[in-house]
């Protein structure tokens, strides 16, 4: 079972009382104000109320003819009820205009279903814990508005950098407006300074955008703490969170520091989302010999076999934008 943190707990708590209220409030709204159009549903309201109390005190009273008491105010109860919504079909045109609306009808936004954690609970805790893990990424969530083609170099027309940058950029903006558990995973490759981080971040931030769970790092970082979680030296359950997150975005492939740990402790990270039918992006400065010569077998096959490679391509477009921003000061 996924660990979750104390704050994603919160959270996921807090989002859940917030929608109970909202609810509840709008339920509230929307009595008062056919009470006030129409006498007749506010004085069955007021008995129903004054049945429930009823009911409650002749419970807590007891008796030897308890029994015979509770069927009999059931048996009211019922009959206001149906009075009531045979009103409200006819006043409103919707017989339960009066029932609350909850944003899970599963659970009426308690976050539990006969004391089991309802799945609205789950995909709470589990967007606000891969929001915590990508706080501590240190990378920048960036726009596609932001993306800047004319920092490539142009001279080559159609076989240009910039024209084939264009195509990726155009497949990317794509891949995450429409992206699904169905998306493909991708790789992205190509030399330091062409973008790959850019996109990567544009991607997530349109993923996240569009309701979908979003894990975005440094693979070194991540690497870090499934070694310090294991070791015993920090908390928490990072393996699952990454293999449970609709979309995992690994940067940086190649960076880390290699040990046999680290190698198994990768391998298992992509095989985990292979396994779940899951999307993973993946990026890395190293070309497809020198990815060949540093990873085993086992993570050539799947790098291979399972990812989408998209090219990046040009020379080093930081010097450009440097000088783009300093030009606009």
């Amino acid at each position: 079972m996924t660990k979750y943190s104390e704050k994603a707990f919160d959270k996921a708590e807090a989002e859940l009382s917030r929608r109970r209220k909202t609810a509840e409030d709008s339920l509230n709204e929307k009595k008062l104000r056919i009470e006030a159009q129409y006498p007749e549903i506010r004085k069955l309201n007021s008995q129903l109320e004054k049945t429930s109390y009823t009911l409650m005190k002749t419970i807590l009273a007891g008796g030897s003819d308890v029994k015979e008491k509770i069927a009999a105010l059931k048996q009211e109860n019922f009959a206001a009820q149906e009075q009531l919504s045979q009103l409200l079909q006819a006043f409103t045109g919707e017989a339960d205009y009066l029932d609350p609306v909850y944003t899970c009808p599963d659970c009426c936004d308690t976050g539990y279903v006969n004391g089991i954690r309802c799945h609205c609970f789950k995909e709470l805790l589990k967007k606000y814990s891969a929001e915590e893990l990508c706080s501590t990424g240190g990378i920048a969530v960036n726009d596609f508005a932001q993306f800047r083609l004319d920092v490539y170099d142009g001279t080559g027309g159609e076989n240009s950098p910039r024209e084939k940058m264009s195509q990726v950029f155009r497949y990317c903006r794509s891949y995450a407006e429409d992206f699904s558990d169905r998306s493909p995973s991708l790789l992205f490759i190509g030399k330091t300074g062409l973008g790959k981080t850019f996109v990567s971040s544009c991607i997530a931030k349109t993923v996240l955008e569009n309701g979908h769970s979003v894990v975005f790092g440094s693979l070194i970082g991540f690497l870090r703490k499934i070694e310090d979680e294991h070791f015993g030296r920090a908390e928490g359950d990072t393996n699952s969170l990454l293999a449970d997150c609709d979309l995992l975005i690994l940067d940086d492939l190649g960076s880390e520091f290699r040990t046999s740990f680290s190698e198994s402790a990768l391998y298992e990270m992509i095989n985990s989302r292979i396994n779940l039918g899951k999307p993973t992006i993946i990026s890395t400065n190293l070309n497809m010999s020198e990815l060949n010569e540093r990873y085993n077998d086992r993570i050539i096959s799947r790098l291979m076999g399972c990812f989408d490679p998209i090219m990046f391509y040009g020379k080093d477009i930081r010097p450009q934008l440097r000088n783009l921003r300093s030009s606009s000061l």
